[in-house]
């Protein structure tokens, strides 16, 4: 899995030809929160956009889009943009399937990875709002004794640090290969037992480090509290509540998307030729990035969360309080992160990779919101660029 910061996390252990092929379906796992593809040209389109403006040639997110297509090989971009007036527009480029041609679905299904986690922090903390979570209880509170290994210690280990990605646990997802990753069905303890065969990668508290072991974790403290299936949980205390008619959380054994969506594709080798990765079983990502959405249910998420429709102020608050991310700006908060705008003011947001997919963006506290999906997993910087950009220019134009 990719961090936000675009490093791989570090291995303690296996080396050679697997640890190699390991990074790349770790970058397909999940998902970072950075910036964000070229067979045919664009078919490009903005369904709101009037005639005139059409004739005038397309807009600044179209442009982007379009870039990301002709320029750096996606095979598809879509994005959903929301003003602070609540209007919307949706736009597309490229082929939704290279082999047919297809369109891409406006407003399209996609895989959205480790936007997961902000799901998943959302229900932690509206848990924490209801008294049955303390942030600061140590993960042995919810799950005594099942987080064991070498430095590694769950009487040491806070829910806060778990949501914040400051525990130090190890990530799993660099011990995986993709033929493992898209054909074999994961129970949240095979993931977690996976990680805990290997050191602890720093003490708890020290340092920052992105770690889709800590959102697994949370995903088990949710069930363990609850006594209920986090995905029901979610479901019930997200999804229904704020209306997303087309996100969910695919039920074990699902490897396919159920509304209309553009073809996935991943490369593995990252040099290798594009292969077609939409049909997959996502457990591997579980808590920290099974679920499936759209570009408009993402704007609609992130807004109601920063309206306070989904934390109390308090937690949200909470969930807001970041730490820094390297030198790039990024900050991270508990399944929530900032990034600055070129116009002034930050957005709010996540991000997500899974193989086939990768999806940027979020929501300003003035009610803009802005989300950019692309159909294979940026692989070179200026690609990842530019899908940054496209955000940027979304929500500043």
């Amino acid at each position: 899995m990719r961090s936000p910061t675009e490093q791989s996390p570090r291995s303690a252990t296996r080396q050679g030809d697997r640890r190699r092929r390991a990074v790349s379906v770790a970058a397909a796992l999940a998902v970072g929160v950075m910036t964000l593809g070229v067979l045919a040209p664009p078919a490009a389109s903005d369904s709101a956009a009037p005639a005139t403006a059409a004739a005038a040639g397309p807009d600044a997110v179209q442009r982007a889009l379009n870039t990301l297509v002709r320029d750096d090989g996606m095979p598809a971009a879509l994005a959903s943009v929301k003003d602070r007036n609540g209007r919307a527009r949706t736009y597309t480029a490229g082929v939704g399937d290279l082999t047919t041609g297809a369109k891409v679905p406006r407003d399209g299904q996609v895989r959205i990875g480790s936007n997961t986690k902000a799901f998943t922090a959302v229900v932690v903390l509206q848990l924490v709002g209801e008294g049955k979570i303390d942030l600061d209880a140590f993960v042995d509170t919810y799950l005594p004794g099942l987080v064991r290994g070498e430095g590694i210690d769950g009487s040491r280990i806070t829910v806060r640090q778990l949501l914040q990605h400051t525990s130090g646990l190890p990530e799993y997802g660099v011990h995986l290969d993709d033929d493992e990753i898209r054909n074999r069905y994961f129970e949240p303890r095979e993931l977690l037992d996976l990680a805990l065969e290997h050191p602890a990668d720093a003490e708890p508290g020290e340092t920052w480090g992105y770690s889709n072991t800590n959102y697994v974790l949370a995903g088990l403290i949710v069930q363990k509290v609850t006594g209920r299936p986090l995905a029901e949980e979610m479901d019930r205390r997200i999804i229904k509540r704020i209306g997303l008619r087309h996100t969910y959380f695919p039920a074990p054994g699902e490897m396919t998307v159920r509304e209309p969506h553009p073809r996935g594709y991943h490369r593995s080798p990252e040099d290798g030729p594009l292969r077609d990765f939409t049909e997959m079983d996502p457990s591997a990502g579980w808590a920290a990035g099974q679920l499936i959405s759209t570009n408009s249910d993402l704007n609609r998420f992130f807004t109601a969360l920063l309206a306070g429709r989904l934390l109390p102020a308090v937690q949200l608050a909470e969930m807001r309080t970041t730490v820094p991310v390297g030198t790039s700006g990024l900050r991270y908060g508990l399944g929530l992160t900032s990034r600055t705008l070129s116009c002034g003011g930050v957005y709010w947001g996540h991000g997500g990779d899974i193989a086939g997919y990768e999806t940027r963006g979020g929501a300003t506290d003035d009610g803009r919101a802005a989300n950019v999906a692309v159909t294979s997993i940026p692989t070179d910087e200026a690609a990842v660029r530019h899908v940054g950009e496209a955000v940027d220019r979304a929500l500043c134009s």
